[in-house]
């Protein structure tokens, strides 16, 4: 047990300290007067005392902090939505073809300039070839119009446009947009249709991988190139309501100008994730999708399709036939991709700095 000092005591300690200090500032060199005042602080020599020999030793430099990658943890997983969250492309090129017989759409060109192949009848239709190469080029619906349009011609259409009822060219920009937005919100409504039929599930170890990150404390976001009305009503279905009002970020290609390939999505959500890009992993299904995750500075694990199974995917830190079946050629070792499988993908990144640096 601690005992109380005497008085005494404090008082004669109160009395030798002045001559204490004036006795350090007399071996003190010059310049060094002030670490009297503060006898633990380590104080570096100044230059007129470094010339004198100078009795401080001077401070060893700190051990240099390793590189982020070194740091980096994994904190959040992102899902793309249209062919990791749902095989929904070709549910989506129904409605896309859908949108076009309704509005008679007829585009002046042959299909060359595209890719695609125009029907007999004049009327665009999107065939399964076709748009397994658009949906890897161009993200977004809206966008894959006016990539569309831009090399077929803008198209005549019925029923959109004033008079509407004939069919007649957009006239000018505002006319364009006015067209794909038609265009966009019927499609949408179609494929909100199928979407609602409940005969269409999630794809394989989606939900698996969802609840086993929210259970070890890891973030999840879902952003997707699809405008936010169809991109909402796709996820609450799939998800189920609980799931989707958890998430910690949702975005849609609305949310951002520039649409996947360019980074900006992820960018965003990393910053309104407050996390850093390598502390989060991207589930994407394309090039498009791969791209906008580098581009990111995002690791990248890619469910392939079956329009993709054969595309080979540089700079994917995994291939995947789904998240449930593993590897289809990226060294998952054919298990399923769980929360284990993603922190070993960005330790074995942060470990090449390392492992260079000490060659």
């Amino acid at each position: 047990m601690l005992s109380a000092r005497p008085a005494g005591c404090l008082a004669g300690a109160a009395r030798k300290q002045p001559q204490q200090q004036q006795q350090q500032q007399q071996h003190l060199p010059s310049g060094g007067a002030a670490s009297a005042r503060h006898p633990r602080r380590t104080v570096a020599p100044t230059a007129a005392a470094a010339a004198g020999g100078s009795a401080l030793r001077r401070r060893r430099p700190a051990a240099a902090r390793p590189p982020t990658a070194l740091r980096a943890q994994l904190k959040a997983i992102i899902f793309d939505c249209d062919g990791v969250l749902l095989e929904s492309e070709e549910l989506h090129r129904t409605a896309y073809n859908a949108a076009f017989a309704k509005f008679a759409v007829s585009c002046p060109g042959d299909g060359t300039a595209s890719g695609s192949a125009c029907p007999a009848n004049g009327l665009v239709a999107w065939s399964a070839p076709f748009y397994d190469v658009l949906q890897n080029t161009v993200g977004g619906g809206k966008p894959k119009m006016r990539w569309y349009f831009a090399r077929e011609g803008w198209p005549s259409s019925l029923g959109i446009l004033p008079p509407t009822e004939r069919a007649r060219f957009p006239a000018g920009e505002d006319e364009e947009a006015k067209l794909v937005d038609a265009l966009q919100d019927f499609k949408s409504a179609e494929f909100r249709r199928l979407i609602g039929s409940g005969e269409v599930p999630p794809r394989p170890g989606v939900l698996r991988l969802m609840d086993a990150a929210r259970a070890e404390g890891l973030r999840v976001a879902v952003c997707s190139a699809a405008t936010r009305e169809s991109c909402v009503f796709t996820v609450r279905n799939l998800l189920g309501e609980a799931r989707f009002e958890g998430l910690d970020v949702f975005m849609a290609g609305d949310d951002v100008p520039r649409k996947k390939p360019d980074p900006m999505i992820y960018s965003l959500a990393a910053e309104r994730l407050g996390l850093d890009p390598s502390e989060c992993v991207v589930v994407e299904d394309s090039m498009v999708g791969l791209n906008a995750a580098r581009g990111a500075s995002m690791r990248c694990v890619i469910t392939t399709t079956a329009s993709t199974a054969d595309q080979p995917f540089p700079g994917a830190a995994l291939v995947v036939s789904s998240l449930e079946q593993g590897a289809a050629g990226g060294g998952g070792g054919g298990g399923p991709v769980t929360v284990e499988t993603l922190r070993a993908l960005v330790a074995a990144d942060a470990d090449a700095p390392a492992a260079a640096a000490a060659v």
